[in-house]
């Protein structure tokens, strides 16, 4: 009991609570003078809906002067629709719900909160008129939709979407238009961008009642008007001042292969980095269709991306429970892709490569076949494909590659390998000092053993076994196989290199190992 009071009061001490006596304007915030001494800077956002006598209440900031990003003010007027502020960090949007009056709802979640808020409670009408209309001081039956505003039919695609938002907004800077009217285009643009919210509003434009989504599921700074609970763990929201997204820059270079082509979209998703993005045929100018899925793993090429990617909260089930994995989703009218110069001449050789080949398709699929089930070394291979009339030049490791295989990793063991083995979804190659077992994916490790006496002996042990038994030991697998370690396929290809160069007993040059990755677009 006694502990429990104890911590109560530590509690109580990181909480400031004062009276507002005056506000006055300091640079581009307010500084708000308490009654019983001391004070707060605010953002203009907070300042205009504060007033004299306000109570606010807001946790001191831990080992600096100065308050954090959490702050509740309690209004005393008692004028009619006068609301209490809250400002806070949330987490995950969740999807909507209905309550007990069947009116739908999106539930944010507070991100670490100190003054006992737990969770914002959004009406759907509320998320409606703060992101999904283009004047949020008009009501939502005098408001133009958003093609309206952008000047393009319902019907566009987002190719002309994206050509009529860099058009009108060229318009309204022209005309010396208001921040908020630029800020209009853009989350008309970036509603429309997206499959998801465009079929959200669509919906909205046809019954203004429908269950809203909140845009790429929360995460950021919010500032609300409303009332707390009676246990005082919920706002419920009536009003969105602002809402800030907790945002990245990023720049990074993709391999075209791993981008997923549909009619008139691309997506790209990286599950190390957990980012996605979702291109249009004007944001990545190339003309595309659903036919590159066949043949995207000859593409070799990377493109550029840069842009301004956003948090966004998924959910997905592991192990029969449901856990939220967080994931960066680009914004559309902050997205940039720049193309090698050569984009069309791969894309051309590529489609000539498939086509070539694929009058070999069923030949091709039996030697998949048998690799699944044994290890076949690349030139008894190479003479299968001789005495089946595939032509000379075709390369063996595209038996069993994937599209989201990196050739960097395949490129440099190949290059130092004695023979080479096609098995499953890996390749095993044979080195001076070692034997090695590569999947040439990012994400994956690559398996170092010492040279075995004799290779068929080694694949023989080896396929009867897995990488789990092999990290474990188990049944002395690990010893039996001579398993020196892991080197894992990190954020940096160069430092890959380097450790794998250490074990295998290689010098490491880590200058020549740089300038390697920098000639091979890896960063």
């Amino acid at each position: 009991m006694r502990a429990a009071v104890q911590a109560g009061n530590e509690v109580a001490k990181t909480i400031r609570c004062g009276m507002v006596s005056q506000a006055t304007t300091e640079g581009g915030k307010t500084s708000c003078r308490f009654k019983d001494g001391g004070s707060i800077l605010v953002s203009k956002f907070l300042a205009a809906h504060l007033g004299p006598g306000d109570e606010i209440s807001f946790p001191l900031a831990t080992g600096a002067d100065g308050a954090g990003t959490e702050i509740y003010i309690r209004k005393t007027s008692l004028s009619a629709g006068n609301r209490d502020v809250y400002q806070a960090p949330i987490g995950y949007a969740a999807r909507p719900k209905s309550d007990k009056r069947g009116q739908p709802y999106v539930r944010a979640a507070v991100s670490q909160g100190s003054l006992g808020i737990s969770a914002l409670h959004f009406p759907c009408e509320v998320l409606r008129d703060y992101f999904y209309v283009a004047d949020r001081r008009l009501t939502w039956e005098n408001q133009k939709t958003f093609y309206d505003f952008l000047r393009i039919s319902s019907s566009a695609s987002p190719a002309e979407l994206r050509l009529a938002f860099r058009l009108r907004e060229l318009e309204l800077r022209a005309e010396d238009a208001s921040k908020a009217a630029l800020s209009a285009a853009e989350r008309a643009f970036n509603i429309l961008a997206c499959p998801e919210l465009r079929a959200c509003y669509e919906e909205l434009l046809s019954n203004p009642t429908v269950p809203v989504l909140f845009p790429y599921g929360g995460f950021g700074s919010i500032i609300v008007l409303g009332e707390r609970s009676r246990d005082r763990q919920t706002v419920f929201v009536r009003r969105i001042v602002s809402f800030l997204p907790d945002i990245k820059q990023r720049r990074f270079r993709a391999p075209l292969r791993k981008f997923e082509f549909h009619g008139d979209r691309a997506l790209y998703r990286d599950p190390r980095r957990k980012l996605e993005v979702l291109a249009d045929q004007s944001a990545m100018p190339i003309v595309w269709d659903q036919t590159w899925n066949q043949w995207k793993q000859f593409l070799g090429t990377k493109l550029e991306i840069r842009g301004t990617f956003v948090e966004a909260g998924k959910y997905r089930r592991i192990g029969g429970e449901w856990h939220q994995v967080k994931w960066e989703t680009a914004v559309p009218s902050r997205l940039t892709v720049k193309l090698p110069a050569s984009i069309a001449d791969q894309v051309e050789t590529a489609r000539n490569t498939y086509h070539r080949f694929g009058q070999f398709s069923e030949a091709l699929a039996r030697l998949r076949e048998r690799i699944e089930r044994e290890p076949m070394e690349r030139e008894a291979l190479r003479k299968i494909c001789w005495e089946t009339g595939i032509p000379g030049d075709f390369d063996i490791a595209e038996i069993n590659w994937r599209p989201d295989y990196d050739k960097f990793f395949y490129d440099q063991l190949c290059r130092r390998a004695r023979r080479l083995y096609l098995f499953r979804d890996e390749y095993i190659f044979e080195l001076e000092a070692a034997a090695v077992v590569e999947t040439p994916q990012l994400g994956h490790a690559t398996y170092l053993f010492l040279k075995p006496r004799s290779m068929e002996q080694f694949l023989a042990a080896y396929i009867r076994t897995t990488k789990e038994d092999i990290r474990h030991n188990r049944g002395n697998v690990a010893e039996l196989l001579g398993f020196l370690g892991r080197v894992i396929h990190g954020a940096s290809p160069r430092t890959w290199l380097a450790e794998l160069k250490a074990k295998v007993g290689e010098h490491v040059a880590y200058v020549a190992a740089a300038d390697l990755s920098e000639n091979l677009g890896v960063k």
